[in-house]
């Protein structure tokens, strides 16, 4: 089941949106972001419609809407669920118009919610990939822009290649940035760790609330530059993210790892939140 919103109006199947001569369609000029609803509750959808907002400011694009009202047309399309629906909620704002540069006043809104089911906790297996993220000079890393996807697709595929679930991605100068699709941790001697932002990779909104979490929770979280050689020694590794929330990592190269007890709790605390999150 599909609800897509467009200039008003609600469709049930995907509307035809962009033609050749539209700037989004040629230039890449498209932001967008990702959030989640699962059994009525909607947690951060606050916070990814305002990151949504800072993609679109940092592509030049100039938003018809605020983040109140995106997100409550987000809560709209929620509701046209059953409320034990697992979905997907994805805003987008793109251009029609422009030569390389977009045109700024014709950006557009669109918003798509779906099913989607939240994945098993089981694991994921991950092996180190040969693509790196693109630094601050080289792509606009501080959007959440589909023209940076194919790079993180040609990850997964080589990935996929080789028997995994995803792929570790290194930033430029060689130091951990994430997976293709997710930030990623460690825990060692009872300390979690995720690489700091350096602008190669995207913060995620589930990586914040999760550091927030464990925090809270008593769990020292240290936010530094990893090197490689250290999530292959770690006690064990996870993921955060808005797809799969949170997921240990039960393979790393050749490395086998048991599912840990900082991932567990991780994965409890974020539900434990999400409670108090309802949109119905």
């Amino acid at each position: 089941m599909e609800a897509i919103y467009f200039e008003g109006n609600w469709y049930d199947k995907n509307p035809p949106l962009t033609g050749p001569m539209d700037h989004a369609f040629w230039m890449s000029s498209v932001v967008f972001d990702g959030a989640r609803a699962f059994r009525g509750l909607a947690p951060d959808l606050d916070m990814h419609c305002e990151r949504l907002l800072v993609s679109a400011n940092a592509l030049g694009l100039d938003p018809e809407l605020d983040a109140k009202e995106i997100e409550a047309l987000c809560i709209e399309g929620v509701r046209r669920f059953p409320k034990e629906s697992e979905l997907y909620i994805r805003p987008m704002f793109f251009a029609t118009e422009g030569f390389v540069l977009p045109e700024p006043g014709t950006t557009k809104f669109t918003l798509a919610v779906y099913d989607m089911e939240l994945p098993p906790d089981e694991g994921i297996k991950v092996c180190l990939s040969s693509f790196r993220r693109p630094g601050r000079d080289q792509a606009p890393t501080d959007a959440k822009a589909p023209c940076l996807y194919p790079n993180t697709g040609r990850a997964l595929r080589e990935a996929a290649a080789k028997g995994y679930d995803n792929a570790l991605i290194l930033d430029p100068n060689g130091n951990v940035a994430e997976l293709s699709t997710a930030n990623i941790w460690i825990a060692k001697d009872g300390v979690a760790l995720t690489p700091m932002t350096t602008g190669t990779f995207l913060d995620g909104v589930t990586r914040r609330r999760i550091i927030q979490l464990l925090r809270q929770d008593g769990v020292e979280v240290v936010e530094r530059t990893i090197r490689l050689e250290e999530v292959r020694e770690a006690d064990e590794i996870f993921t955060t993210g808005n797809y799969a929330k949170v997921q240990p990592i039960i393979q790393m190269d050749e490395r086998d790892l048991q599912p840990g007890p900082m991932a567990k709790r991780a994965r409890e605390l974020y539900f434990e939140y999400a409670e108090g999150c309802s949109v119905f």
